[in-house]
Parts: C-alpha cells; structure tokens; sequence
C-alpha cells in the first residue's frame, strides 16, 4: 500500500491554515488548536517545513510562522520531500548503492520511472489547489487484485 505519514498529512494541514491566513503570522500553539492538532507534533512539523524554506519563522511576542511563498507556488511534492525525504518508491530509485539486492536486480530503473511518474502528478498539486474543497466527488478508487 502506498500511504504518506501522518506527520505529511499533518504538515499539509498546518500548511493549508497557513495558507487560509493571507501573509498574516500565527504562533504554533493557535495552529495547533485552529488544525486540531497536538502543540509537539505542530511544533515537529513547522521545524521541518522551516528547515526547507516552506515556512518563515518569526521570533517576539507577536512572532509566529507564515507561508515562505504564495500557496500557489508550493507542490504536495515539496511538502511531501520536506518531512519524508525524496519521493521515490523504493531506496534504489532515490541514489545507487542503498540496497543490497542492487547487483543482481534489474528493476531499479523501472522503479525510478515509476517514482518519477507519481512525484510529477505530485508536482502538479499546489498547497492552494489542496486547501480548495473538491468540486465533484471522487470516482471510488477500483483496485484489482490477481490471484495466483
């Protein structure tokens, strides 16, 4: 199964009532409580997306954190890459030498293109398209599973 970590989910969500804010500076403990979420796990994520530039920083009484950039212009994928590392499907189709299968298996390429395909649908997703209710319900998602 293919699933991001709670801490991207909540980093999304962190960001989006960043985004709700326009340009205005919120301090980690009423993020916390406006995404309902704990104040440490607020605090871990905003470290991370600071570290990456996603988010500024503001020291003071009336400090706080604000987007980096407009919403428009963060990805999923830059979210994503900020708190879990480089999208990739497998360790071999992030850098050569990670996996000790790499001498005898052929599959990494296939693996790097599959990892590029999802993190460009990712790349296509801005932070202000996730913040925007979705129009029209979602086709339910049909999976296939083969028996042997």
């Amino acid at each position: 199964m293919l699933r991001i970590s709670k801490m991207t989910d909540y980093a999304i969500m962190v960001m989006v009532e960043l985004h709700g804010l326009r340009g205005e500076v919120l301090s980690a403990h009423a993020l916390a409580e406006r995404s309902h979420l704990e104040l440490p796990t607020v605090s871990k994520v905003l470290k991370l997306l600071v570290k990456t530039d996603l988010v500024a920083s503001y020291r003071g009484p009336s400090g706080g954190y604000s987007l980096e950039r407009d919403a428009e212009e963060i990805s999923v994928a830059e979210i994503i890459a900020a708190i879990e590392g480089p999208i990739a499907m497998t360790e071999c189709s992030v850098e050569e030498g990670l996996c000790a299968q790499e001498a005898v298996c052929g599959l990494r390429g296939n693996w790097q293109r599959i990892s590029l395909a999802i993190a460009k649908a990712m790349e296509a997703v801005s932070l202000a398209e996730m913040a925007q209710p979705v129009k029209t319900p979602a086709a339910p998602l049909h999976i296939t599973t083969f028996n042997a």
